[in-house]
């Protein structure tokens, strides 16, 4: 897995301050999306542990934090990979977790090397962007299909 950017306070990416995480590596290939340079696996740098580390004190060591934000890229792109890293950030920080995606919360369901992800994401973004649905008035989320989904209130 690699590392993309991080922004360690944000108020663009779900409710709250955020610290976001931007990971290398998606399929979807969307028209028109905010982030085309994230698509290569191999863009940015490896996710090593001593960053996660040194990612996870950061994040812990801020009071004002609300949450973390996953997005990239598609993080689902290496299910294995986010599962670890889910786990991590949710075992050492506590902290709710959005994950945006370009696959429909259906399509992730249905999915084995994907659905054991959900269990650590509170809120899921969904859907490809669609450039002919983009709406500027949405918030947290480009185009129109997109869903914002508060999975932990369904468990």
């Amino acid at each position: 897995m690699h590392l993309i950017n991080v922004y360690p306070e944000t108020i663009s990416d779900g409710f709250g301050v955020r610290y976001s995480i931007y990971l290398a590596g998606c399929t979807h290939r969307c028209r028109g999306c905010h982030n085309a340079g994230s698509w290569n696996p191999r863009a940015g740098e490896p996710l090593t542990e001593a960053l996660l580390a040194r990612i996870v004190d950061e994040i812990r060591a801020n009071p004002l934090l609300d949450g973390i934000t996953l997005s990239g890229g598609d993080p689902f792109y290496n299910p294995l990979a986010l599962l670890a890293l889910l786990q991590r950030l949710k075992a050492d920080t506590g902290l709710n977790i959005w994950c945006y995606t370009g696959y429909t919360y259906e399509a992730l369901l249905a999915d084995e090397a994907r659905r054991p992800c959900l269990d650590y994401i509170d809120t899921l973004v969904d859907g490809p962007f669609v450039q002919s649905l983009f709406d500027p008035t949405l918030v947290f989320r480009g185009s129109r299909n997109q869903r914002i989904l508060h999975l932990s209130r369904a468990r």
